[in-house]
């Protein structure tokens, strides 16, 4: 089956085809689909057998101008205007700039560049001093993974500016949602249109999770920066045709923070567009105020149904958000709980809860309505899912595979390799064949700047260390790391983000 994307880039300009077949691969959005597995079942290229230092490795870097903390999207058989067809890697970064390059780095040029600041009307990205954090430095611009609509041809991301309003004024903090053409990276539907709603402010709202595309609407969501106040977590929902706003809502509208940080994972939503959002610590009451809690929403972002862990109070007081991890929805399960959730937070318990009846808030743990599983330390991301093998990296902690049975996690193997960092796995396999684990190693929030390292684990035994990029020395190096990464796998080429570069791997 053939799917064709015709869209118009601007008035008067030519049409532009996009031509995919079903078996191709294809990346539209974080953790490669709105369930967020975490899973690409379409690579034929890579194997257990090929993914080792004598045969793959780093083919080569692009140099852009800003960090890259969103994760790469990746569309096949792109058209580009004057530039041929090529399969296309997107990337956006903290210095407000959206690049389309050729996936096999030929040529390294980009294949379009857009920038959305101007120095000379005042108008840069926001400094992080401004901030008052220093996760994200020396600037913030472009930070959460956009996400691509293929029926449309359009690239949405979310960017950050500080604006000038003269030289004794402190600036205007602002947020966009900008829609771009796969193509040319033009604006379209009259964007990019301002992040407006009563209460919303543009310094102290971070937006870090993921974008998600559902229901024929974007959906963004906010964190803060460093816990620095006075923030919410927010929800918002915009058209995504004509970028009007259609649904807002408040985390914590009588309190405060309930920021969704998801470990720059992202939302989920189910086949019937529900939304799956967890929030962090925050203002809690079971009635209007959801600190801690996973939210099940309608597409208009209405209440449906929530868990919130028992010990929601000590969660709160100790700073273990339950929303420091995101979301993962599970292909359907034998037994009596069929639609299964799994969601980690900072305390270290990986839960899996019951999608049609999430449990809401009891105050007897004993009477929490969930399969859970301990690990060693907190979630900072999202587990991946591969035909009832669940991979999750917690902090100071292995990379661990449980098996998935009846609704219970059962541990099953980790690696021999402890790492500090947590991360998000990513998981590659043609159907259900040649599965390999990927996981990018960064470092502490504290830490000093060092390379990123990619790892290859086989997914049956994930014991079996199949690669890594500092097994050759400085032959394959990745550049300096970046905090939750996740890598993209695509077409036999492997896509990690950095500072101020992205770093191709592949078949030598």
């Amino acid at each position: 089956m053939l799917f064709a994307v015709i869209h118009s880039v601007m008035p008067r300009c030519a049409l532009a085809l996009l031509v995919a077949t079903a078996a191709a691969a294809q990346v539209t959005t974080s953790q490669y689909d709105n369930a967020r597995t975490g899973t690409t079942l379409r690579e034929t290229a890579l194997t257990p057998a090929n993914v080792g230092s004598s045969r793959f490795g780093r083919l080569f870097t692009l140099a852009v101008d800003g960090d890259i903390y969103g994760q790469p999207l990746y569309l096949p058989n792109v058209d580009v205007p004057g530039k041929g067809r090529h399969n296309v890697v997107y990337v956006a970064t903290e210095h407000d700039s959206g690049y389309a390059f050729d996936a096999e780095g030929n040529p390294a040029e980009p294949l379009w560049h857009v920038n959305f600041l101007n120095e000379k009307a005042g108008v840069t990205t926001i400094p992080a001093d401004d901030a008052r954090c220093p996760f994200i430095r020396p600037e913030i611009g472009i930070t959460p993974t956009p996400v691509i609509d293929l029926q449309t041809g359009t690239l949405y991301a979310l960017a950050r500016t500080k604006e000038s309003q003269g030289r004794f004024s402190a600036g205007r903090y602002v947020q966009k949602l900008h829609a771009l053409a796969i193509t040319t990276g033009a604006e379209k539907f009259g964007g990019p249109v301002e992040i407006k709603a009563p209460g919303f402010g543009g310094l102290r709202e971070l937006p870090r999770a993921g974008l998600l595309l559902a229901n024929g609407m974007v959906y963004l969501t906010w964190a803060s920066s460093c816990d620095v106040g006075p923030y919410h977590g927010w929800i918002m929902a915009y058209d995504a045709k004509t970028l009007t706003q259609k649904a807002v809502f408040n985390a914590t509208p009588d309190a405060g923070e309930g920021g969704i940080w998801l470990g720059d994972a992202a939302p989920a939503a189910d086949q019937q567009g529900h939304i799956y959002v967890p929030t962090g610590n925050g203002g809690f009451d079971n009635h209007r105020n959801w600190g801690d809690t996973l939210l099940k929403m309608s597409p208009d972002l209405k209440m449906l149904d929530y868990f919130t862990p028992s010990n929601q109070a000590r969660l709160n007081q100790e700073d273990a958000d339950l929303g420091s991890g995101g979301p993962v929805l599970l292909p359907d399960q034998p037994g009596p709980h069929p639609h299964l959730l799994l969601v980690g937070g900072k305390e270290g318990v990986l839960y899996a809860l019951d999608r049609d009846d999430l449990g809401k808030y009891r105050p007897d743990e004993a009477q929490d309505p969930a399969g859970r599983a301990r690990l060693k330390d907190g979630v900072y991301g999202a587990p991946a899912y591969w035909f009832g093998h669940v991979f999750v990296q917690a902090t100071h902690d292995r990379l661990r595979d449980f098996a998935f049975e009846n609704g219970q996690l059962l541990p099953s193997r980790s690696t021999l390799e402890q790492f500090i960092p947590p991360a998000t796995p990513a998981v590659s396999s043609n159907g259900s064949r040649n599965g390999i684990v990927w996981t990018i190693q960064t470092k502490e929030w504290n830490g000093q700047d060092r390379p990123a390292v990619l790892h290859a684990y086989d997914a049956t035994n994930i014991a079996h260390e199949l690669y890594s990029s500092e097994q050759s020395g400085g032959r394959d190096r990745a550049g300096l790391c970046l905090r939750f990464t996740i890598p993209t796998i695509a077409n036999g080429r492997l896509y990690v983000g950095a500072k101020r570069e992205l770093d191709v791997y592949g078949l030598r």
